[in-house]
């Protein structure tokens, strides 16, 4: 057995089944889910009407660089999308799709890094676990930089070392963030690549939540954009993932992209040839009639605002919740420990949401994550809503608890009960 795979930890999900065992959640409540991230929109109907209609390509190979056309699809979208010059983003040299970001995500760590005993390589913390898993299945050692209010949730780039700088092989960063929301302007983008020219790494920037913003006006910026702004033509040390799957809903497709510098990618087909992991030729077409129509993404934003007001509205009057940039969680402050405040909200008013200590690590100075829930805005609008009613009554009561001086789980239970009565 390959023995990385016992330093992989369990997935956030793993932990909340385990933190969970045994408990019965209150019947007096319909259960709602706002824990894992998967969008419960239905898909674009002429996406699915397109993937219908080709199931007869399902006899033959897919090519692992993908339709010439799909290819093509993406280059107008990134284009369209930040501001790129045409020429300057070859569908031939720049763009390699992927089936989702998650897979893609993974990969590259196996492709780029170089196992040296002394190799990092750096993602933020709270995040994504496929970076660290990714890291140490590479033979590498992950670098937390920590996301924290003091720092705006950005991983605050002037507390890394020169010396570990130098160690670093490759760097994850997600913006817009998960869990934070928080997006990186294109100021901090140009502060990492200069990072990246000085000590020799390459970025990979997760933009999969890129799409779900609240100002039709102010998208998030993205990696390449950043390089096109700084006259950075060759994408050098830079590339970027996407997916269908937020934008469009579309999870279940598994359908996304990496785009930049055409060295690294051409290492990456290189790679993933050898991997075995192209897109089946349905998915491909369906996937050029997503990237190609704004409509429905437009719709789709839409809907999630409505559900971040109205949830904001209501939470916001009993937690710390800061106001997310972009995607669709929330990164509220607990009044007792994450974990106690998830597995309460879950006996007591069966509502689901993930321990912020699930999603971050101890990196010497404390899990980031700690005291924190992530809530992810996924559920029909009336569902969110009712969820976020139930999270004031229970924050109502924890107040109340400590108003009394009293402590402890068994108390909660009373607290409700005073306040239904």
């Amino acid at each position: 057995m390959n023995p990385d795979l016992d330093l992989l930890l369990p997935y956030p999900f793993e932990r909340l089944t385990a933190l969970r065992e045994g408990v019965i959640p209150s019947p007096e409540h319909s259960a709602i889910s706002l824990a894992v991230g998967e969008p419960q929109d239905p898909p674009p109907p002429e996406v699915i009407g397109v993937l219908s209609r080709q199931l007869d390509l399902l006899g033959r190979y897919p090519a692992t660089r993908g339709l010439p056309e799909l290819r093509e699809a993406i280059a107008d979208w990134l284009c369209r999308r930040f501001r790129l010059p045409k020429p300057l983003l070859d569908p031939e040299r720049h763009i390699l799709p992927a089936n989702g970001t998650r897979e893609a995500l993974f990969a590259i760590a196996q492709a780029m890094v170089d196992r040296s005993p002394e190799s990092r390589v750096a993602m933020p913390n709270p995040g994504y676990q496929i970076y660290e898993g990714a890291t140490l299945l590479a033979g590498a050692r992950p670098l937390y930089l920590d996301c924290t209010a003091e720092n705006n949730f950005l991983p605050d780039l002037d507390a890394v070392s020169e010396s570990e700088w130098d160690a670093c092989q490759l760097v994850y960063i997600c913006t817009p963030g998960n869990p934070t929301g928080r997006v990186a302007n294109l100021g901090w983008l140009g502060r990492l690549i200069d990072l990246a020219d000085r000590h020799d790494f390459i970025i990979a920037s997760d933009e999969c939540y890129s799409e779900i913003y609240p100002d039709e006006d102010q998208p998030p910026p993205g990696l390449l954009q950043a390089c096109a702004d700084l006259g950075r033509d060759d994408f050098a040390r830079c590339l970027v993932f996407h997916s269908l799957s937020k934008r469009s809903n579309l999870p279940g497709l598994r359908s996304g992209f990496v785009a930049g510098n055409a060295g690294l990618i051409q290492a990456f087909l290189r790679y993933r040839t050898y991997h075995g992991c192209a897109m089946s030729p349905p998915s491909q077409h369906a996937s050029i009639a997503a990237w190609r129509d704004e409509a429905h993404v437009r719709e789709n934003r839409e809907a999630y605002r409505r559900r971040m007001q109205q949830v904001l509205g209501l939470i916001g009057q009993t937690l710390d919740t800061p106001v997310p940039d972009a995607a669709f969680y929330l990164w509220p402050r607990t009044p007792i420990s994450d974990t106690d405040f998830a597995l309460s909200l879950y006996q007591h008013f069966n509502v689901s949401v993930v321990p912020g200590s699930f999603l971050g690590r101890d990196n010497g100075r404390g899990n980031p994550g700690a005291n924190r829930v992530r809530i992810s805005l996924v559920a029909p609008v009336d569902e969110c809503v009712s969820a976020a009613t139930r999270i004031m009554a229970l924050t109502t009561a924890l107040r109340r608890q400590q108003d009394t001086g009293q402590q402890g789980m068994n108390q909660i239970a009373e607290w409700i009960n005073r306040l239904r009565d």
